[in-house]
């Protein structure tokens, strides 16, 4: 007699913890290594400003003119078209089509590499006009061009960097971005400050020198993450030879990034509006609302720390047809972002001195920086609420409310800074006018996301 064997049970596919696991817990620890990885960042600004303090007043003046153009960059590459690439691959992982998460990644280094010469092509022909149009002359002009011509002439990097990172995001990997991002921001720091000032006996490059530190740190970033995707380290594989055009592929991406660029844009665009319209005010006005502005700087990547681990997480939730724990995610999210930012924007508005002290006494600034915080401090956590929930929109490939609510925040900066300059309202309205657009975007975004259909 033969007595069969019982039939082998079936593999168990492993658990996609993004799906199943308590959402607050998951998403801190999401947040975490991003929100280190943004903190570097930041450090890099302010060491960069430091030694190119140390070249003269004429690099410091200029490196004011390139920075929107930097930032813009950087705000596209990462937090607009690479929201698209997370959003895209961690839908399709939560799907559970990984071959199809791997040939997204495929388009996505595409699009980075097409990006990033767009970049180039832009600032190499039109930089000195753009320079000039923000006031550059003489000297000037001429340190903005050397540090934006090295620069921009390897964009490609600066966008494969912020694009390979996005997919590994969107696969739920965000130590090794963070981790690759802040080794970008050391490498920077060091070459940036010995090639620019002359240091360990390197010759004395002055702008081109820091802007080629910059340029080395992330075409060694671009060449590293893309060797962690193709040997198969990570949890997608490029197989470049496999590589075939698929149009829905581009479109899946684009629905979402290419709609996000407009953000940045509007985001540039209402913080020059503003420098211009303050202009007017006096020395000590402008000077106090850069105090602010640049502790808002600061808690910036607060929100995009919280955001960004977001996206995964929608995504993957959208994917998997489970649009309830997706939305769940996203409240959570623009709660904590909210809390956290909020916080912070109460305690300088009670007490602005925590701040100010650190950067002037002069009681002019002093005075208008105490107005600014008074006025925008309390609106901070409507910015954290709806930069979060911006993010979270791209998870859900449903981002057009988010840009609208952007958009109804330069609008109402533009037509109302002008309006009360009409009428020569005091600098204290300006400043009210500041945190009435906060709070306008926040409940815009917040809005959209709970009017807007997630989901097929």
């Amino acid at each position: 007699m033969t007595i069969e064997a019982p039939p082998a049970a079936p593999a168990k596919v492993p658990a996609n913890g993004l799906l199943t696991s308590p959402i607050l817990p998951t998403l801190l620890k999401l947040t975490l290594p991003n929100a280190i990885a943004m903190v570097g960042t930041t450090l890099v600004a302010v060491a960069e400003t430091a030694y190119i303090g140390r070249l003269g007043i004429e690099p410091l003046a200029a490196i004011a003119l390139v920075f929107p153009f930097v930032m813009l960059t950087q705000m596209m590459s990462a937090g607009a078209m690479g929201g698209g690439v997370s959003s895209a691959v961690s839908r399709a992982i939560g799907a559970g089509d990984r071959d199809r998460a791997a040939t997204l990644a495929l388009h996505a280094v595409m699009i980075g590499l097409l990006g990033g010469l767009f970049f180039t092509a832009v600032m190499l022909l039109f930089g000195r006009p753009f320079f000039m149009l923000l006031g550059g002359r003489g000297g000037v002009l001429e340190q903005a061009l050397r540090y934006s011509q090295v620069l921009f002439s390897g964009a490609v990097s600066i966008w494969l960097v912020n694009t390979l990172a996005s997919v590994l995001r969107g696969t739920g990997d965000m130590r090794l971005p963070s981790a690759t991002l802040i080794g970008v921001a050391i490498v920077q720091i060091v070459l940036g400050g010995a090639l620019g000032l002359g240091l360990a006996g390197l010759p004395q490059l002055g702008m081109a020198g820091v802007a080629a530190g910059q340029l080395i740190a992330f075409s060694l970033g671009a060449i590293f993450l893309g060797w962690i995707l193709v040997s198969g380290r990570s949890r997608l594989t490029l197989d470049f030879r496999a590589f075939k055009f698929q149009r829905v592929m581009f479109l899946d991406i684009l629905k979402v990034g290419a709609i996000s660029c407009v953000a940045p844009l509007q985001s540039v665009l209402t913080i020059l509006i503003f420098t211009k319209i303050l202009a007017g005010y006096g020395t000590a006005t402008l000077a106090g609302y850069g105090m602010g502005s640049r502790l808002e700087f600061l808690l910036t990547p607060i929100s995009f720390a919280f955001g960004v681990a977001s996206v995964p997480m929608v995504g993957m939730a959208i994917g998997a047809g489970m649009v309830a724990r997706a939305r769940k995610v996203a409240w959570t999210a623009g709660a904590a972002s909210a809390l956290t930012v909020g916080l912070i924007g109460l305690v300088v508005a009670v007490h602005p001195v925590l701040w100010v002290s650190m950067f002037t006494s002069d009681p002019g600034v002093t005075a208008a920086a105490y107005s600014y915080f008074g006025w925008a401090g309390p609106a901070f956590a409507f910015f954290g609420l709806g930069t979060c929930l911006y993010f979270s929109s791209q998870g859900a490939a449903k981002v057009g409310g988010p840009v609208l609510a952007g958009t109804g925040r330069l609008l109402l900066v533009a037509l109302g800074g002008w309006w009360l300059v009409s009428i020569d309202a005091p600098a204290w309205a300006l400043f009210a006018l500041v945190g009435a657009a906060m709070v306008l975007f926040g409940i815009g975004v917040a809005a959209s996301v709970w009017l807007t259909r997630w989901g097929k």
